[in-house]
């Protein structure tokens, strides 16, 4: 979206809350983007960081915490500053899915991790447990499978969903056994991880397992409620027509907090250039 707002003369300020690249920074390895035949995630989030900086995008380092339209201008606060502006491109992603047990958000980076990029290597060459079955969990159970000894993946359902080329490779890697049909129930230790329990979802048979890790990826949920009352969501993603044009003039949205089939990085940024030529074309015509 900035790429293409810069080139169009418009001036940009990405405000984000965290690190440059969402998602896709912490994917182990970029597959379907076409002209790259591979790359990893943060590789690539570097590479559209360095060439949108270099066509004068500003970039602050801010959690936004309400927009307000105000006359034909936005008022964008944030947990430091206030901006004003005449367009906003709200393309903030999604974050992991938590299971939602009891003490999950207490042991969180103390056994319990939803990103194998950022904490696999702490456990190399120890056996893994990983919760998921879709394409990021098998990206994950293969990254990890490259220096841990023995992965666990332990899935909800029957089978596992994702990219049939994804799919092939882990049901191929002698390093990665996988369960089906699990649910887990429990997360054990006070300080830190020190076992899990899963229940067997036809016989409720119940396992515990000692282990001081469990990589949890079972989805992403849209981080927009910051924009309840202000937009009209779906199931908490932000509905656009297929200009990426909100109910708000001037308002728009592009990539996986909107509401969409596909979600996925080529998507994202055809959502993204969508929206800033739609939001070229608003400031034009004000």
């Amino acid at each position: 979206a900035a790429l293409y707002a810069l080139r169009n003369e418009k001036k940009v300020l990405i405000l984000e809350k965290e690190s440059f690249g969402g998602q896709i920074a912490t994917s182990p390895r970029l597959e379907n983007f076409p002209t790259i035949p591979s790359i990893t995630g943060s590789e690539w989030a570097d590479l559209v960081f360095t060439q949108i900086t270099d066509l004068g995008a500003e970039f602050e380092l801010e959690d936004v915490e309400s927009i307000k339209k105000e006359g034909d201008s936005f008022l964008v606060k944030t947990n430091y500053n206030e901006y004003e502006c005449s367009a906003v491109i709200i393309a903030n992603g999604v974050k992991p899915r938590k299971v939602g047990l009891p003490n999950e958000d207490e042991l969180t980076g103390k056994g319990v991790s939803y990103c194998a990029v950022c904490d696999g290597p702490f456990y190399k060459g120890k056996e893994i447990y990983l919760v998921g079955d879709a394409n990021t969990a098998l990206q994950y159970a293969l990254l990890l499978a490259s220096y841990c000894q023995k992965i666990h993946m332990v899935t909800l359902f029957d089978k596992l969903f994702g990219d049939a080329i994804l799919i092939n490779r882990v049901l191929q890697n002698d390093k990665i056994d996988i369960r089906h049909n699990m649910s887990l129930v429990s997360l054990n230790g006070e300080s830190a991880l020190e076992s899990i329990t899963f229940e067997d979802t036809a016989t409720k048979e119940r396992m515990t397992f000692a282990t001081d890790n469990v990589f949890i990826a079972i989805g992403q949920v849209p981080q927009n409620d910051f924009l309840e009352g202000l937009l009209s969501l779906d199931k908490g993603f932000i509905v656009t027509n297929e200009l990426m044009e909100t109910e708000i003039p001037g308002l728009f949205a592009a990539g996986d907090t909107r509401e969409k089939e596909n979600k996925q990085v080529i998507t994202a940024c055809n959502d993204g250039a969508v929206a800033a030529m739609s939001a070229v074309k608003y400031l034009n015509n004000l």
